[in-house]
């Protein structure tokens, strides 16, 4: 049987909040829109790049933002020592490239398992808490947030086109 990507259902968009609630809303949101662009497809069309020359395709974008979410939440904000999902040593886009539809459910249930873990690793700390950026600048928690949703927000962006160029699905 064809693997087909599941039909989510999003949390509604936050309306008066409090600033927490607002940031986790949000991003929460948006990572539910990506997987809504992903919803219906096989795992053969998720893998296959539609906007040329562009290589950029619907599991590269699962994959990618999964990888963005551990290193912001969990390698530079939490400290956490873990590995960076996909990459190689000969393939720092490898996210994005090295694409195999017989790994897209796979791919998904980590995606799901790493927000959790992103979830986890920031539940409970202080939006002002501080942590040492990668170009040695002082960041907060709440900047991971902002730069987290600004990160899903340009990529659905791109999971528009690649989903209409698909199949003409545009919405969600």
């Amino acid at each position: 049987m064809t693997w087909i990507a599941p039909q989510i259902e999003r949390q509604e968009r936050p309306a008066a909040a409090d600033e927490r609630a607002m940031l986790e809303g949000w991003l929460t949101y948006h990572r539910e829109t990506l997987l809504a662009k992903c919803a219906g497809l096989t795992a053969d069309q998720l893998v296959r790049p539609t906007a040329p020359p562009s290589s950029l395709t619907l599991l590269g974008l699962v994959r990618h933002l999964a990888l963005a979410d551990r290193w912001w939440f969990r390698v530079q904000f939490a400290g956490e020592d873990v590995a960076l999902p996909y990459l190689t040593e000969d393939d720092n886009d490898a996210d994005f490239n090295a694409l195999d539809p017989a790994r897209a459910e796979a791919d998904f249930a980590d995606f799901r398992a790493e927000i959790a873990a992103c979830d986890a690793a920031a539940a409970g700390r202080d939006l002002d808490e501080t942590f040492t950026g990668p170009r040695g600048d002082t960041l907060n928690l709440r900047w991971v947030y902002v730069h987290m949703i600004e990160e899903y927000a340009r990529h659905n962006g791109h999971a528009d086109l690649l989903r209409e160029a698909l199949d003409g699905a545009t919405g969600a």
